[in-house]
């Protein structure tokens, strides 16, 4: 695959929000809320994060477009492409600005670019991967010499108070009486989600001058097959684990009323099945495919919501006599956040240009994603 990372860019709205400053961002969170910020931030090992919104009133300030618009013009920037000279673009994300059109053509509107290839990913974590994917084969086939690929969230969009309609009794001795939107489910991604964008540019050489990254293989696993839905929004989930989607349901009241469009995650399920389906059950087949040894990786880039799962990770590896030490892993969950699609993206960029890349390093990147378990892992090698 002739393929190469030649740039990245990325863009986080406003300044680092402390878990101290929460208050001033999510306002008027109740007291169960805020009781179950206090078991989510002592586990999630998030010290900032970014939001896209004005401290003191809670009001957006970009648009999802917005963002992934600014992660671009910085990749290009770097790359010396124009944008106007973008042949291919394509955008990823959980939290488009609407329904429709897709988010790649509210992008390339924003940036005032001219004509090019668009794509739009739908999906969660892995909508950011999946463009990737789409780009890369775009250039590799040679479709096209280059390709702007993204990943973007506006998560704060749809986790402020003022979303979750509570017309109930909110009091800490009667969380039964609850709206269904402030389960736990519900409320715990208040405290894991935040907002960026970020970019790469794909280009079918290496870059002149610098390190570039050759992008050896991307490689999506789905489970769905036979695992139920663990995150989801715009729809109910049933007793017996199925999915009801808001346009299902008789009324857009009804759907309201029944918390369908608050995003929400099944944490029992997540806990129990996602490291495990995701590593053992989905990395073996990869080793196989592609003779891959621990020893020979010498960056582990893994996308985890939490830090809470950053040992079971490094079990399941070890499970599958893949340990990677955690000298050679790089994230920045703690100060960045959890940003969903974008995540991978940003982490890429900071190690991208931190200077402690060499030629000949080889990175192995593992992007789950809990909607209905499946997984990225994309392997580049420095050149």
């Amino acid at each position: 695959m002739n393929t190469f990372i030649t740039a990245t860019g990325i863009y986080l709205p406003g300044a680092p929000v402390t878990n101290e400053e929460l208050d001033d961002y999510m306002i008027g969170i109740d007291r169960v809320a805020a009781r179950t910020r206090r078991i989510i931030l002592k586990n999630n090992g998030i010290d900032t994060r970014y939001y896209a919104l004005e401290k003191g009133s809670g009001r957006l300030t970009h648009t999802n477009a917005e963002l992934t618009a600014e992660a671009v013009r910085k990749a290009c920037d770097s790359a010396g492409l124009s944008l106007d000279g973008i042949e291919c673009l394509s955008c990823g994300s959980s939290s488009p600005d609407q329904l429709m059109p897709g988010h790649g053509s509210m992008v390339q509107a924003e940036l005032a670019a001219s004509s090019c290839e668009i794509n739009s990913s739908s999906g969660i974590c892995l909508s950011g991967i999946m463009s990737m994917k789409y780009g890369a084969m775009s250039v590799a086939a040679g479709l096209s010499h280059n390709a702007v690929v993204t990943g973007s969230e506006l998560a704060s969009s749809f986790l402020r108070p003022s979303y979750f309609k509570n017309e109930v009794d909110s009091a800490e001795d009667a969380p039964k009486k609850r709206h269904p939107a402030f389960a736990f489910e519900a409320e715990f991604l208040r405290w894991m989600l935040s907002d960026g964008a970020g970019a790469m540019v794909l280009e079918n050489k290496p870059r002149d001058n610098g390190l570039s990254l050759k992008v050896e293989w991307i490689e999506i696993i789905s489970q769905a097959h036979r695992m139920e839905t663990c995150m989801y929004a715009g729809s109910i989930k049933n007793d017996d684990g199925s999915i009801t989607g808001w346009r299902a349901l008789n009324t857009l009241d009804d759907a309201e009323s029944r918390g369908a469009f608050p995003v929400k995650q099944d944490a029992k399920l997540l806990n129990d099945n996602v490291i495990r389906t995701l590593v053992r059950e989905s990395l073996p087949e990869l080793i196989e495919k592609y003779n891959l040894r621990p020893d020979e990786i010498d960056w582990f880039l893994p996308h985890y919501s939490s830090d809470y799962f950053r040992k079971p990770v490094y079990d399941h590896l070890a499970g599958i006599d893949f340990a990677i030490d955690y000298s050679r892993w790089f994230t920045n969950l703690s100060t960045r956040g959890n940003t969903g699609s974008a995540s991978f993206y940003i982490m890429l960029d900071e190690l991208f240009n931190s200077g402690r890349l060499k030629k000949g390093d080889r990175i192995l990147c593992f992007i789950p994603e809990s909607g209905r378990f499946a997984v990225g892992y994309v392997l580049l090698e420095a050149v």
